[in-house]
């Protein structure tokens, strides 16, 4: 009989026959971890107010719903996948609100279920944007749809693979305000990608922190992610890199929208900096560290999305003087 060493009691799987609550429904989507979605959400809608696109209020609504549902589905989908394959154990270092199934009763058909509702919802949203503005939405929706899915089901879930940390990033940081604009516009605006480059580098380092602290774990599990394939030494190395060329980005961000734009991003970057960045750039991305790192790198995402957000607010309020 199929068992999950760590689990509460080990119970068998086929014997786990929890009901889902609604805490552990909430839990499961993770919402401590929403900064990967609603950052690039609201930097989109953001984004269509700085270009005078014309979104209303109750669509910018419906949109952010829709992302933060669709990272609601990954979250769930990927603890699920983790759980059956015995990726996640008791034993690992993370808290227990991380690992609903794992420290529950939850019988794991459950949470795929709630998976896929939180999928289903955000494709109902997105029908409707479909259907008022035509096919530039559904293709953006049918590639995240695909990463949702693919990111942690499939023969080779793309979170067991060195490219996880570039999809995770490109898809929602890129993604995202792409298919925001698209959804309110009809069209596609490549254009705002280079704006998101912040975003992208942001959130592929979310992925990279988790990924770099379970090298010894993942490497278990069969696993074969990019600090799997290089090493715990060099991945500190890249990471702190990857840290810096980031800081770089939102300042050059600021700079490309207006001069004084740069100068109040560098203006800000200083309190962030101390705040939220000079941490990553000096912890140590080690399994024992693991719950303060994962805080850390979230911290820094909101920090730098709230010097993005800022700084376009403003020059968007500047140009309406």
């Amino acid at each position: 009989m199929n068992t999950i060493p760590g689990t509460a009691g080990n119970a068998p799987l086929g014997k786990r026959d929890g009901k889902l609550t609604v805490r552990m429904a909430v839990g499961l989507a993770a919402p401590h971890t929403f900064a990967a979605s609603a950052c690039p959400a609201l930097f989109g809608i953001l984004y269509c107010v700085y270009r005078r696109f014309p979104i209303r209020i109750y669509e910018a609504v419906m949109l952010f719903a829709a992302c933060v549902l669709m990272q609601s589905s990954v979250n769930t989908l990927n603890d699920y996948m983790d759980f059956v394959s015995g990726a996640d154990t008791a034993e690992d270092n993370v808290e227990k609100s991380d690992s609903i199934i794992v420290f529950s009763d939850l019988a794991p058909w459950r949470a795929l279920a709630l998976g896929c509702g939180y999928l289903a919802a955000a494709l109902l949203i997105g029908s409707y944007f479909v259907f008022r503005r035509g096919p530039a939405p559904l293709i953006i929706g049918v590639i995240g749809a695909l990463v949702v899915v693919l990111y942690s089901a499939g023969p080779l879930p793309v979170s067991h693979l060195p490219i996880g940390e570039i999809v995770s990033g490109f898809v929602m940081g890129g993604l995202i305000p792409l298919g925001i604009a698209a959804a309110v516009t009809g069209q596609i605006h490549p254009e705002i990608l280079p704006y998101c480059i912040p975003f992208v580098l942001g959130i592929g380092l979310i992925m990279m922190t988790n990924n770099t602290c379970d090298i010894e774990k993942d490497i278990q599990s069969g696993r074969r992610t990019l600090p799997d394939m290089i090493g715990r030494q060099r991945a500190v190395r890249l990471y702190r890199s990857l840290v810096l060329l980031w800081i770089a980005s939102i300042f050059l961000y600021a700079l490309s929208l207006h001069p004084l734009a740069g100068l109040l991003g560098a203006v800000m970057l200083i309190p962030g900096y101390l705040f939220a960045f000079r941490y990553l750039l000096h912890s140590p991305v080690i399994p024992a560290t693991r719950i303060a790192q994962m805080k850390g790198i979230l911290k820094a995402n909101l920090t730098g999305a709230a010097i993005c957000m800022t700084v376009l607010a403003a020059v968007s309020a500047a140009r309406s003087l």
